[in-house]
């Protein structure tokens, strides 16, 4: 069934610009070399200093290049979030974010520390994660060096990257090296088996993330199909039995979000667990809406998350 009617009408010409992805093999190096979208603000760029650093990556591994974005008016002792870029797990860059990450830094005064992970499917899981989790430890070393609080460390993440940021928030309990302040995470792509249910919704998937390349992004992240039984909760954070223990949680998505399902039962299972949850759905959005920033549900949006990060950072 269409979903176009339901729409939010200032959605609309972002629809003409972006039109759906069909991702494969074929199509996937056009995709990523496609230009930047957006480009930062001069003023931000006056605001703000970026140092790119590259880290030891996990044992084994190339190293992992993070991209550090600091307010030049900050406190001593700041907080931190580590960003993890979306992309399906196929593609993406954290240098596509500096637009967003120099002026929410500067807004916020925080460090803002954006990992290049390793995409799929050259590198399967769990190459991702663990340059996640590489560049979370470094971060929490790196902390005094960095004018960073490291009780004030947050995760955060859009589609693919906010289900890579789940994960990484369920990896930091389970191995108790770190603690995290919080988990941020936008439209995040966390259950596999969305691929493969029997009773998909029948208005969620129309628009720019579409089940077809669902299917392939996590194809190519597992290195098999989705839906089998096996398959890790670090690839697919919806697979944990367990979500107690883990950070005050932010959860954002689209009435029309092909996750739409799977970050709802997400946010209902956390809060069942005790975890301090709160859940956005901005009606008639569909995957990646934020893009039109000058829209009334984009601005909504970008406002209650910039609001809830703050509140996150207060100790």
């Amino acid at each position: 069934m269409s979903s176009r009617h339901l729409v939010d009408p200032q959605l609309l010409p972002l629809l003409e610009l972006v039109p759906p992805l069909r991702l494969s093999e074929e199509v996937l190096p056009a995709m990523r070399s496609r230009p930047r979208m957006f480009q930062p603000d001069p003023a931000d760029l006056e605001r703000t200093d970026l140092e790119i650093r590259k880290i030891p990556g996990p044992a084994g591994a190339p190293e992992v290049e993070i991209l550090v974005y600091t307010p030049r008016q900050a406190a001593s002792s700041r907080p931190a979030v580590l960003h993890i870029h979306g992309g399906g797990y196929v593609a993406g860059d954290a240098r596509d974010l500096e637009a967003a990450h120099r002026p929410l830094a500067a807004t916020l005064g925080c460090t803002i520390a954006s990992v290049n992970y390793r995409l799929a499917p050259e590198t399967v899981f769990p190459g991702a994660i663990e340059d996640c989790y590489a560049a979370l430890s470094w971060l929490m070393a790196s902390a005094d060096e960095l004018g960073v609080d490291a009780a004030r460390v947050g995760i955060m993440g859009e589609s693919a990257g906010g289900g890579l940021a789940a994960a990484l928030a369920l990896l930091v309990r389970d191995r108790g090296e770190h603690t995290i302040a919080f988990q941020h995470l936008i439209y995040p792509m966390i259950d596999d088996r969305t691929c493969v249910t029997a009773d998909p919704h029948p208005y969620v998937g129309e628009f720019v993330w579409t089940p077809t390349s669902n299917h392939f992004g996590w194809t190519s992240l597992l290195g098999r199909p989705p839906g089998d039984a096996d398959v890790s909760l670090y690839a697919a954070a919806a697979r944990a039995s367990d979500l107690s223990g883990l950070p005050k949680t932010y959860i954002a998505t689209g009435a029309l979000d092909l996750f739409l399902e799977e970050n709802l039962a997400y946010a209902q299972r956390l809060i069942r667990a005790g975890v301090p949850t709160e859940l956005h759905v901005y009606p008639g959005a569909f995957h990646a809406f934020q893009w039109a920033a000058h829209t009334d549900v984009a601005q909504a949006a970008a406002r209650d998350s910039t609001q809830a990060l703050a509140r996150a950072m207060t100790r």
